[in-house]
């Protein structure tokens, strides 16, 4: 297509070297012109869209397209010069390659404004949501890097079968070499996947640790613990684990649970009134829900009471505890109610005196 429009050209320009310049100055001129038609024209049509999504893909495709244009118009432009096929071929091979480059970093530019933008969809879009944005976008840059790796390789006329099978080579002692981080990996891309929880929740994990998630990454996962601690968990144990994200359901809110035994013979209503007036007064007690008091069971040596308080966050749980245990102690007291402890009562038997009879 290039030398037909090289032959078109001919009849009006006949000296080789102002043909050569004919063609780079129509492509420096149509490349202005696209770079004006994508800024000025698209870019007003833009501008009465609701979104800015359409801003920023004609303002980053703006480059690339007259980029196209003028190397376009260096490969033309070095037609009528007369040189060999081996010195043509180099020069359409050198502009495939730099026309390539210049897409690649523009589609790696937009990538992610897409992706977000298509995330806020999430009526109309369902196959993407805000946690799997960089799952998708690390792997459509890994693929975008393997695509422009088959290209340069065919633009540059290379055998690729070689390469793939020392690929396949290399990706299977990678592969055998760093097992244990692979599992890691695939756990991460799991994790940020499914989403089992997320940054701020407060998880506890089968092994123990309980604390709350600062960081999630492709290899580990960050908990800060109560002692201010920081614990890392690779991912492919939490991937096989169970977990109880104490801040997930419907709300971030969390229940607390408080036992209590009362001696036997106390009145159960006295008793729950003063739980439920303990709890009322406690300020990270939440008032709703409402607490709770619940007679759980007829214990060995007392009444077992249970006190049901929601507070506003899973962090917020040992202080609670103290502040309900500190009011339920004080008041049952005041109320003149016991609470059983063990007890244990010896006694000493007397000495059994033997007498030997005598012979």
């Amino acid at each position: 297509m290039f030398r037909q429009l090289d032959r078109w050209l001919s009849p009006y320009v006949t000296d080789d070297w102002l043909r050569s310049l004919a063609w780079l100055g129509i492509a420096l001129a149509l490349g202005w012109l696209a770079r004006l038609v994508f800024t000025s024209v698209l870019g007003r049509l833009a501008q009465r869209s609701g979104t800015d999504l359409d801003d920023k893909v004609i303002r980053i495709f703006a480059r690339p397209v007259m980029t196209t244009v003028v190397l376009s118009g260096i490969y033309l432009a070095s037609l009528p010069l007369g040189f060999s096929t081996t010195v043509i071929a180099f020069v359409a091979s050198l502009t495939l390659t730099i026309g390539l480059l210049t897409w690649c970093g523009a589609i790696l530019r937009i990538s992610r404004p897409v992706l977000e933008s298509l995330a806020r969809l999430a009526d109309r879009v369902q196959w993407i949501e805000r946690r799997t944005v960089p799952l998708i976008d690390n792997f459509g840059r890994v693929a975008l890097f393997i695509l422009a790796i088959y290209l340069l390789l065919r633009i540059w006329d290379l055998d690729v079968a070689p390469w793939l099978a020392s690929a396949g080579v290399v990706g299977i002692a990678l592969g055998l070499a760093a097992k244990d981080s692979l599992a890691n990996l695939f756990g991460g891309l799991f994790i940020i996947a499914d989403a089992p929880y997320k940054h701020g929740d407060y998880i506890n994990l089968e092994s123990g640790e309980r604390g709350e998630v600062t960081n999630i990454g492709l290899r580990s996962t960050r908990l800060l613990t109560r002692d201010d601690i920081e614990v890392t968990v690779p991912n492919a144990q939490i991937a096989a684990a169970k977990i109880n994200n104490e801040a997930g359901g419907r709300w971030s809110k969390m229940r607390v649970r408080v036992p209590i035994g009362v001696a036997y013979g106390s009145d159960v209503a006295q008793v729950k009134e003063v739980l439920a007036q303990a709890a009322a007064v406690v300020e990270l007690a939440e008032p709703d829900p409402e607490p709770r008091v619940r007679f759980r069971a007829l214990g060995d040596s007392a009444l077992q009471f249970e006190l049901l308080v929601w507070i506003a966050q899973p962090e917020l749980r040992g202080q609670a505890v103290d502040a309900l245990l500190t009011e339920v102690y004080n008041r049952l007291n005041a109320a003149g109610i016991g609470i059983p402890f063990p007890q244990r009562e010896l006694h000493i038997a007397a000495p059994i005196r033997t007498e030997m009879a005598s012979s």
